[in-house]
């Protein structure tokens, strides 16, 4: 009878999981070996043309689907237009009801921080409780965000938010439908807040706004211009380690921290 797993090797199997995930790495080695040929020559084979229902039975089957994206997206546009300032803009995503994930969210997760930041800080998504207090980055990696900008003389310089406004089941990445029909509202946010420079927190914010491939180790810690859909706004942008990520892996904390004093020089530099 195989043993349990010790807490402690299940920990560090996490810790090793989300390392790769974060890396970018987005698929792994089957348990069992697989014959490819076998598998190809299945794929090559004809196939029997599948049956189509009768007409009657497919109308009367058809399930109800959620508004398509490209409307969403149309009033998403129009919804973070017509915002004249934060406040206007907090009140439109709240009312928005294009994104799927507000139905399961307890509350719409905006943002935190000053309006008139010299740093806007765009992380994933709200977890839990960011959740049920209706602010972004309020949980453990929250706190330690913190930290790092209060070490740093950075803690009354930021506004902060999120690709998306709602929490996703089981805290999962949002997808890019769901980033996509909030970008123009998180779009209004930075120019109504009119930062210097961007810090894009974990690959998930990195690789959406920057419009990148790549993984987040691979970004983090190089400069980047970020620009707006509409060619209007470019702002220097800096892509860094989730707090999220530094506290399922402590020994990434040295490289987080370089990428502030890097954001930090910049400020403090000639414009």
């Amino acid at each position: 009878m195989a043993q349990p797993h010790h807490p402690a090797d299940l920990r560090a199997l996490e810790g090793l999981l989300a390392f790769w995930a974060d890396a970018g790495v987005d698929c792994v080695y089957a348990e069992e070996p697989v014959d490819r040929m076998a598998e190809g020559a299945r794929r090559l084979a004809p196939q029997r043309p599948p049956t189509a229902p009768p007409a009657r039975q497919t109308a009367a089957a058809a399930p109800s689907v959620a508004p398509h994206v490209g409307q969403a997206l149309v009033e998403a546009r129009a919804a973070a237009t017509a915002a004249g300032d934060l406040t206007a803009l907090q009140a439109a995503i709240a009312a928005f009801e294009g994104c799927s994930l507000k139905a399961g969210a307890t509350n719409t997760v905006f943002s935190r921080g000053r309006p008139d930041a010299k740093i806007v800080i765009v992380g994933e998504g709200p977890g839990a409780e960011e959740d049920r207090q209706g602010q972004p980055f309020v949980g453990p990696s929250g706190r330690l965000l913190d930290r790092m900008l209060e070490a740093a003389g950075l803690a009354d310089q930021v506004f902060i938010t999120n690709t998306v406004f709602w929490r996703a089941p089981a805290n999962r990445t949002p997808s890019p439908q769901e980033q996509a029909v909030c970008l123009p509202f998180v779009e209004r946010a930075i120019a109504l807040v009119r930062p210097q420079v961007l810090l894009l927190m974990g690959g998930a914010s990195a690789k959406h706004l920057l419009k990148r491939p790549e993984g987040i180790l691979s970004l983090r810690g190089r400069w980047q211009d970020w620009v707006s859909e509409d060619g209007a706004q470019s702002i220097p942008a800096m892509p860094t380690l989730h707090p999220a990520f530094l506290l399922r892996q402590p020994v990434a904390k040295g490289h987080a921290w370089q990428d502030i004093l890097t954001l930090l020089s910049r400020l403090e530099g000639p414009a």
